[in-house]
């Protein structure tokens, strides 16, 4: 288990501040560069757990650049290059402060809510007589205010948005169509693996010239929830869980054991066992969601790894 990054203290040439996400470490250089590293930490109800798990910030990565190659023609995105499996290279954009989140059918957060009776989120009217994992009648957007390391990101309505001046009206008619054009594109690559895009969210940023682009991760595990289409509808007739790719399956075994990331609660111990079913559980959703063999890069010195190969990346 120790052959995980957690954290870095990366100096590399021109450097001018690091931010520390839950997950992702941004270095910003000069000439407007952001160099970004994810790290192996699981985070969940907005908490981020003890330990690492081997290979992830490289399955989250690849998966996320991945996606943004195929997703480049209809969507701008940040991304430069990716000069280490770990390590995203990119332009430097001042980020909205919105996670513009979509879902396609009633689950996770969305369920939870509609199970304590609510039937409005983020401004949006959920029908009434739905059952979790139902497909909304078209897919709903329902943001959320990004919050720093630790706080819990918070629903926000598009009026609230507005009203608040978090984002202008012009720029964010723009966020709603770049996030729906996003799903459906995220929808069709998933059908072609036997899966369905279930529900998930997006960042956007500014770059200095003004121009809106795609940042962050895109289609992950992480930020993502997805189903396996062969079955669905017979597990929903019997109203059966769905079978799911996902890191849900981390937030059930933390529920299970009595944690939802509220005040006054202790966050559960995972065991190297377990956290060893994590990785591999994370592996499988790699090669499900991209339909590659997951190939594990060399983790017995990730940090010289990185900076080895980032600096090469600079000095060419």
């Amino acid at each position: 288990m120790n052959n995980t990054i957690t954290s870095t203290n990366f100096n590399f040439p021109g450097q001018k501040s690091v931010y520390k996400g839950k997950v992702r470490e941004v270095y910003q250089l000069e000439n407007d560069i952001l160099v970004m590293v994810a790290t192996d930490r699981l985070s969940a109800f907005d908490v981020v757990m003890p330990k690492g798990i081997p290979y992830k910030g490289q399955i989250l990565n690849q998966i996320a650049t991945k996606m943004m190659a195929d997703t480049a023609d209809i969507v701008p995105n940040w991304l430069l290059a990716t000069p280490d499996p770990n390590v995203a290279v990119g332009y430097a954009c001042e980020p909205f402060k919105v996670e513009m989140v979509i879902r396609g059918y009633m689950s996770g957060h969305a369920a939870r809510e509609y199970k304590l009776g609510k039937r409005i989120l983020c401004g949006v009217t959920m029908p009434e007589g739905m059952k979790e994992n139902d497909k909304f009648p078209h897919p709903i957007i329902t943001p959320a205010t990004k919050a720093e390391m630790g706080d819990h990101d918070e629903d926000i309505s598009r009026e609230d948005i507005l009203k608040r001046g978090i984002v202008s009206e012009e720029d964010y008619v723009v966020l709603e169509k770049y996030t729906r054009d996003l799903f459906q594109r995220g929808t069709e690559i998933a059908a072609k693996r036997g899966l369905i895009l279930v529900d998930t969210k997006y960042e956007f940023g500014k770059t200095k010239d003004g121009k809106i682009v795609l940042i962050d991760e895109i289609h992950t595990p992480d930020s993502s929830r997805y189903f396996y289409a062969d079955g669905y509808e017979e597990r929903q007739n019997r109203m059966e869980p769905q079978k799911q790719l996902s890191k849900e399956f981390v937030r059930q075994w933390l529920i299970s054991e009595g944690f939802q990331g509220l005040e006054g609660q202790k966050v559960p111990v995972m065991s190297d066992e377990y956290i060893t079913t994590v990785s591999e559980r994370y592996i499988e959703l790699y090669e499900n969601i991209t339909g590659e063999k997951f190939v594990k890069a060399d983790i017995s010195d990730i940090q010289s790894r990185i900076e080895k190969n980032v600096l090469a990346y600079l000095k060419s």
